[in-house]
C-alpha cells in the first residue's frame, strides 16, 4: 500500500540522493517501535508499505545502506 509522507519526511528525503530514478531506499522506524528495512519511497513523497503497517505513523527515517 502506498502512503503519502508527512511534509517533515519529504523535506528530509529531498536532501538525500536518489537510489534510482525517482525513488529512494530507506529504513523506517514506526511509532510502535517496529522497524522496516529497505523500503521504497517514490519522489520523496510516497512510501510503499506492507498492508499490515498501513495505519501506523512513521517515527524515523534513515537511508538504507546496502
Amino acid at each position: 500500500m502506498r502512503m503519502k509522507l508527512e511534509q517533515r519526511w519529504t523535506k528530509k528525503l529531498l536532501q538525500w540522493p536518489e537510489s534510482g530514478m525517482g525513488y529512494q531506499r530507506v529504513d523506517l522506524r514506526l511509532d510502535d517501535g517496529c522497524e522496516l528495512k529497505d523500503v521504497a519511497v517514490f519522489n520523496a513523497e510516497e512510501v510503499e508499505l506492507p498492508d499490515e503497517y498501513a495505519n501506523r505513523r512513521i517515527a524515523g527515517i534513515r537511508r538504507h545502506e546496502s
